[in-house]
This record gives structure tokens, C-alpha cells and sequence, in this order.
């Protein structure tokens, strides 16, 4: 598994997806999915952008359990995470049936992204 290519393929479909769900916000004129977008393109483009260009400039980082961790970990919170707030943006009723969704997909991203910082201290000279 190539990490850092990886992250930064996800990472350009969530730029894709980011910048239409912009156009489609600008052209209605509604931003109710404002909060929506923003997540979408920090946690999905920026983030992954920024750790796959870290895995590539220090691959020894790329190469241990730790980074796999930090990958699925924050593919499978992320992708959670943004659709759960989603649902709470289009659905103010589903909050409280929601909340542990998010809580568990917000713990699932804190924990992956403590994986990267533990791989950086341990693998960066």
C-alpha cells in the first residue's frame, strides 16, 4: 500500500467534492451545508494533502503498522464524520440519535491523527 499516494488521491476527491458542493451552494444561494464544505475540504483535501506529501518527503514513515493506523483510521472517521454532519445539517431532529455516531467517528480521527504525530516523533530524524 503506497501511503502517501493514497492520501493524496483521496484527498483530490474530496477537493472535487468540496468545490462542487461550493459551485452548488453559490449558484442556490443557500449555505446551510456551509459547516459541511468546510469539513470536507480540511479534514478530506487539506489534511490528506498535507500527510501524504509528509509520508512522501519521509517515507520512513510510511513504512510501519502506525501509518496504516493513521490512514484507515482517518479514512473511515472522516468519511463518517462528514456524513453524520451531513445528516445533522439536513436534519436538526437526528441530532441526539446522531451524537454518538459523531462522537465515535471524532474519537476515530483524534486517535489516527495521535498515530501520525506518535509515527513522526518515533520515524523523523
Amino acid at each position: 500500500m503506497n501511503i502517501a499516494r493514497n492520501f493524496i488521491v483521496i484527498g483530490s476527491i474530496y477537493l472535487i467534492v468540496g468545490i462542487t458542493l461550493g459551485m452548488y451552494m453559490g449558484g442556490a444561494g443557500d449555505h446551510t451545508l456551509a459547516q459541511l464544505h468546510a469539513h470536507i475540504n480540511l479534514l478530506g483535501f487539506t489534511l490528506m494533502t498535507v500527510f501524504g506529501v509528509l509520508y512522501r518527503i519521509f517515507p520512513a514513515m510510511a513504512e510501519n503498522t502506525l501509518a496504516k493506523v493513521h490512514f484507515w483510521g482517518h479514512q473511515i472517521g472522516g468519511i463518517i464524520l462528514v456524513g453524520g454532519l451531513y445528516v445533522l445539517l439536513t436534519n436538526p431532529e437526528a441530532e441526539s440519535s446522531m451524537a454518538p455516531v459523531m462522537i465515535v467517528s471524532e474519537l476515530l480521527v483524534f486517535l489516527s491523527v495521535l498515530a501520525y504525530a506518535w509515527n513522526a516523533y518515533k520515524s523523523v530524524d
